[in-house]
This record gives C-alpha cells, structure tokens and sequence, in this order.
C-alpha cells in the first residue's frame, strides 16, 4: 500500500479561509500534501491559520468581490507556487431577515461574495486550468440553495446561484479535463451558526436543539442522524471532490447535511 500522501504536489488555492469550513478545508488538504495558498479578507485571521498550518500554509488577504484583486492574487499564486490544480471557494456571509424587512444593501452584499465572488475566482482558474487541461474547483454552496428557507431569501437566492453557476462552468470545462463541483452543507457548527443562535431566544443550547430536532412552525426538517456537522465534515467532502478518487465526478451537488433537506 503506498504510503505517499494522496494530493502531495498540488497547488490549491482556498477563499474564506480565515476560519470554519474555510481554514478546516485548508487544513485537511495541507495534511494530505498539498501547497495551499489560504485567502480571506481577515488578514490575522488567515496568518494565524498559516502559522498553525506550517510551510505548506500561504496566506494572502483578498475580498473576492473585486475581480481585479482576484485576478492578481491567483496570478501571484501560480507565479510563486506553480500552477494551480486545486480551487476551492468556501467564502461567504448571511443577511438574514424576510423578505419584506430586506433592505437593498444586504441583498447587494449577500449576492457579491456568494455569487459574485465564486464567478470571480472560478473565472480566473478556470482561464489556466482550461489551457493546461487539468484541474478540480468546488464550490461549497448550501443545502438552503436546494430547499426555502424563511428568513434566508438571500442567502438562499445567492448559493442557488452559485450552484448553478459551477454546474456550467463544469459543462464548459469537461472537454478540457477540468472538474467542477459543489459541496452543499447543512447547519455546521460555525461562526456564523452561532451568530445565528445568538440572535434566537433561548441562545446556543436552545438553537441547537431547534436545527437537530426541526420547526414545523418554519416549516424546517431537523437532521435525521441527530447532529450537526464539524467544519471537517464538510472539509473531508472537499477533499474527496478534489483528489483522483472522484476523476469521474463533475457537475454533481454533494449534500453533507445528515439528511436534514430529505434531499429534496
């Protein structure tokens, strides 16, 4: 049995890095032997992540709503660390609040990291991994893209956007040998999970109770295997999608969600 590790000499590159699913992703490729350069736009956040990570851990701060700034931090990454074979785009924020109550700002700002920010940075890859013939991009998107949520219109509209827009990009890129794929996660115990907590009555202990057990006043499933996701969860998937066991997986929406959509 070979014991040499299973993405040893690749190049990745991992938006929304700083923390969550993010820094689990740039964790678990780095274990398994890849170069990761580990972008956020939390500059000591990222840093931190490098250091713990060691030398095979890069980071470099980018917002991934400015195509220019894309353009330049992967063209700096294939510059210093050769050509990227790995892309993952895990960067995102939540507005939540309904649709009535949704003020236009928050729409905007939902829809330039999930959406906007995941055109960017695939469209830069997609660009050199096209030429070279070779190459994996996930984006990890939301079991809300699939199923509606109350209070989460935005969110919701915007990584159903992002599904899509990766489903696409990997038709156009398949004749060229690049594969394209999303992870599309359930509740995961994150900072943003939390936030969300924080914000309900009855706090963690209570919000957690609620997302396991399910609310048939928000017409909301709750998780049939009980728990909720670890950032390494999610991490794993990732890792799966992007190595040479899923060569001929392309196009496909992985729900790591404990069945919490039914998969509907």
């Amino acid at each position: 049995m070979s014991t040499e590790l299973e993405l040893a000499g690749r190049i990745a590159l991992v938006t929304g890095a700083a923390r969550g699913i993010g820094a689990a992703v740039v964790e678990v490729l780095a274990e398994q032997g890849a170069r990761v350069v580990a972008t956020d736009t939390d500059e000591a956040g990222v840093k931190a992540l490098a250091v713990r990570c060691g030398n095979r851990v890069t980071a470099h701060t980018l917002d991934v709503t400015d195509a220019d700034a894309v353009e330049n931090a992967v063209a700096e990454a294939e510059r210093t660390h050769g050509p990227l074979d790995i892309v993952v785009n895990v960067a995102g924020i939540l507005r939540g609040a309904a649709v009535v109550d949704l003020e236009d700002a928050d729409w905007a700002a939902v829809f330039a990291v999930n959406t906007n920010g995941v055109f960017h940075v695939s469209r830069a890859a997609a660009r050199r991994m096209a030429e070279r013939g070779r190459g994996s991009i996930v984006t990890v998107a939301s079991n809300a893209a699939g199923i509606p949520r109350s209070g989460m219109a935005a969110y919701a509209a915007s990584k159903a956007a992002a599904v899509m827009f990766t489903k696409c990009l990997g038709l156009e890129l398949a004749p060229h040998g690049v594969r394209c794929n999303t992870v599309s996660p359930g509740s995961t115990l994150t900072d943003m999970q939390r936030a969300m907590w924080e914000r309900s009555p009855g706090g963690e202990a209570t919000g957690r109770r609620a997302v396991i057990e399910g609310d048939l006043a928000s017409y909301r499933t709750g998780i049939p295997l009980g728990r909720i996701a670890e950032p390494s969860d999610i991490a794993d998937a990732v890792a799966f999608l992007v190595s040479d066991r899923a060569r001929h997986i392309t196009l496909h929406d992985l729900y790591v969600d404990g069945g919490a959509t039914l998969r509907a």
